[in-house]
């Protein structure tokens, strides 16, 4: 049975453990619809589409509210109509289940 990743929290990483290889983090990745795995598997991504700038805005806003709870912050680049996240572990410099566990969490706003 395979436990949802809204239902956890990111744990602080303190490095010193190897990124998660392909085989992982592609099973975590299916519980986390609309984001691609990048550069082999170093970060996940994901766009999303509005209707106007402050659609957008408010999302982006939503996600830095999420992030500074979970302790987690992802790169966020966004303009009129879209905001695009990108998420991995800067100190292991590839994917953590923590990655993961913010991109469901930011799936269900």
């Amino acid at each position: 049975m395979v436990e949802d990743l809204t239902l956890k929290i990111c744990a602080p990483c303190q490095g010193g453990i190897p990124p998660l290889e392909v085989g992982e983090a592609k099973k975590l990745q299916a519980q986390t619809p609309g984001w691609e795995l990048k550069e082999g598997v170093h970060h996940i991504f994901r766009r999303f589409e509005f209707n106007n700038f402050q659609e957008s805005l408010y999302f982006v806003n939503k996600v830095g509210e999420l992030a500074e709870k979970e302790g987690h912050h992802p790169d966020v680049e966004f303009g009129w109509g879209y905001a695009g996240i990108k998420i991995f572990t800067h100190k292991i410099n590839g994917l953590h289940e923590n990655d993961f566990i913010l991109a469901a969490k930011i799936n269900e706003l």
